[in-house]
């Protein structure tokens, strides 16, 4: 760094919170996407720079830093100055599952949350030459044998969704975990593997005939798949939603992270752009940053339960 550069921030950090806030953001916003280009996180990320940028007046970059499933990226965005101008995405893989799975890098509660961005349900996708054409059927189909259920990872949402479907539904179901959600995706495709719990990136496969969507893991029917029924209507009280967030490092001062929290949720409440994430299947469901933490805890708790009680372990990536 520049000596100048050092200087200047410096000068950041010794200003008080309200005058860096004020100030915040002084040049272009780094946004990490602890994944690969692809997929529902990436989608969320470019859907929101745009605006995002012209609201701050600054551009927001997005940055893909995969790996670890996505422990890597929100690694760096950790260690990043904590003055508002990186963040990153997050899901529950990465802060709210994750501390269950193996220890991580960073403090997840210790991040600067801003705001949940989006939450969707995920998508039971099958093979098309599936004998089981609908959602009890394929738990009779796996009540009788072995149904091949594919994940991006172990210990992802897509992992966790399934096993809970897999604990409470008593159906018997194997694993098989790929490194990221396009090889699963054309596993699925190619017949490799049976079934796929995926995020809105699996509509791609179901609209071109390539698999078929047996149900939502939302609590109710989802409107981009109206005929298609919640696991709920044959499991019931089963649930699980897979949801976006967005952080900043630990220790970002208070006002930035309220300025920031309420920028976000003013984009995503604007009806151009929140038409532009349900269309793609992300429905934005924003949240004070009081209410994100409650929301952070409960869903910590959640799958605590459920991967104690599946035996969960992430032994290197």
């Amino acid at each position: 760094m520049l000596p100048a550069a050092g200087l200047g921030l410096l000068a950041g950090i010794a200003a008080p919170g309200p005058a860096r806030a004020q100030a915040w953001p002084t040049r272009p916003v780094r946004l990490i996407v602890p994944f690969p280009p692809g997929g529902g996180v990436d989608l969320t990320a470019r859907l929101l720079a745009e605006p995002l940028g012209r609201v701050l007046g600054q551009s927001v970059v997005v940055e893909n830093r995969g790996g670890a499933g996505g422990i890597l990226g929100v690694e760096a965005m950790s260690h990043a100055p904590p003055d508002g101008h990186v963040l990153s995405l997050t899901g529950a893989g990465t802060t709210t599952a994750g501390p269950h799975l193996r220890p991580l890098p960073y403090d997840a509660m210790g991040l600067g949350h801003v705001t949940r961005l989006v939450r969707m349900p995920f998508i039971l996708a099958v093979r098309n030459t599936l004998p089981a054409r609908s959602l009890a059927e394929f738990i009779a189909l796996g009540r009788a044998g072995e149904i091949r259920w594919a994940s991006g990872g172990i210990g992802t949402s897509q992992h966790l969704a399934g096993e809970l479907f897999k604990q409470m539904s008593g159906i018997a179901m194997v694993h098989v975990p790929y490194r990221g959600t396009g090889p699963a995706l054309a596993d699925l495709a190619a017949g490799i593997v049976d079934a796929y719990f995926g995020d809105p990136a699996t509509l791609a496969l179901i609209n071109g005939g390539q698999a078929r969507a047996m149900a939502v893991t939302a609590p109710e029917r989802w409107p981009l798949l109206p005929e298609t029924p919640a696991v709920a209507e044959a499991v019931p009280g089963y649930a699980a939603e897979n949801w976006y967030g967005l952080a900043a490092p630990p220790g970002t001062p208070p006002p930035i992270l309220d300025r920031l929290s309420a920028t976000v949720r003013q984009v995503l409440a604007e009806p151009a752009t929140a038409a532009r994430f349900e269309a793609a299947g992300l429905h934005p469901a924003t949240l004070s940053i009081a209410e994100y933490r409650d929301f952070l805890r409960r869903d910590t708790e959640t799958w605590g339960r459920v991967v104690r009680a599946g035996n969960i372990r992430v032994d290197g990536d």
